[in-house]
């Protein structure tokens, strides 16, 4: 584990920007789909595919990389755009998000693209299947880890409850979950549509390690992600908060744009905002 020079840092920031710009590209295109999630994510998903994960893209099935479970897989646009980036399959492919027959569904599929681990749809099962994943890689002693994205809102889902009771007990200290702690869900802000405080005591009560970052803060993101390897006996708990709809003004900390695209004169206005941050 290596601290991050400044230019480094600056690197993941250019691509989590880039990521955000073809999220829009992609999202406009499809006419359909989650927005503000994925632009939130994208710092995240910029520190997984550039930085923390151990994974080759010209051989996704290679026995030993780290494994990463997207369980609110409706945020699927900044993983494959993550994916893209990274080299996975070509940009332009991205154009084909929610098209018939694309490999790009609107919830991951995972015989459909090499490099997804599981598929994704109903919310909450995400969490126990990185538990299984991480429980096999412990009987077979391998090395790699395991991830898991998660949504705050999922969270009142009584299944991911039961997969964080198991995994304490377990002390699966080969796993990590993210919460994307963006307060918002379809029908508003979570904690008025079902309060999940106190998240960080529930966690701990199940004997998992906490912690606590800006998900919008790439260094901060990877040093909790290095503090995660360092600890045994617990699995742990990054709850990142993250601004929904982050790098577009109009977007951002507004549930309204949970689950809608943009249209072509809103991506344009997106575009636009989000190529002054950087000459990519």
């Amino acid at each position: 584990m290596f601290e991050l020079t400044d230019r480094k840092t600056d690197e993941l920031e250019k691509k989590a920007n880039r990521i955000r710009e073809l999220i829009i590209t992609s999202l406009v295109e499809a006419g359909s789909g989650h927005t503000a999630g994925p632009l939130g994510l994208a710092d995240i998903f910029s520190a997984f595919y550039f930085d923390i994960l151990n994974h080759d893209p010209k051989n996704p099935e290679w026995e030993d990389r780290d494994r990463l479970v997207l369980s609110n897989g409706h945020t699927c646009p900044v993983r494959y755009a993550a994916m893209a980036l990274s080299g996975y399959f070509p940009l332009e492919e991205l154009k084909t998000l929610r098209k018939i027959n694309s490999r790009l569904q609107g919830h991951p599929h995972r015989t459909s693209l090499p490099g997804l681990e599981t598929t994704s749809g109903p919310l909450g099962e995400g969490l126990s299947q990185a538990i299984g994943i991480a429980l096999a890689a412990r009987m077979d002693k391998k090395k790699y880890r395991v991830y898991c994205v998660a949504s705050d809102g999922e969270h009142e889902e009584g299944n991911t409850w039961e997969a964080a009771m198991f995994a304490g007990k377990e002390k699966l200290d080969n796993l990590t979950l993210v919460i994307d702690r963006n307060n918002i869900q379809i029908d508003g802000n979570t904690e008025n549509v079902m309060p999940l405080e106190p998240l960080r005591a529930k966690y701990e009560s199940f004997n998992w390690n906490v912690l606590e970052v800006d998900g919008n803060n790439i260094r901060a993101f990877i040093d909790a992600v290095n503090q995660a390897k360092a600890t045994h006996e617990k699995p742990t708990v990054i709850i990142a908060n993250t601004i929904p709809g982050k790098g577009v003004d109009f977007m951002e900390n507004d549930y309204t744009w949970h689950g809608k695209p943009p249209t072509k004169e809103e991506a344009k206005k997106a575009l636009e905002e989000l190529s002054r941050v950087n000459d990519y």
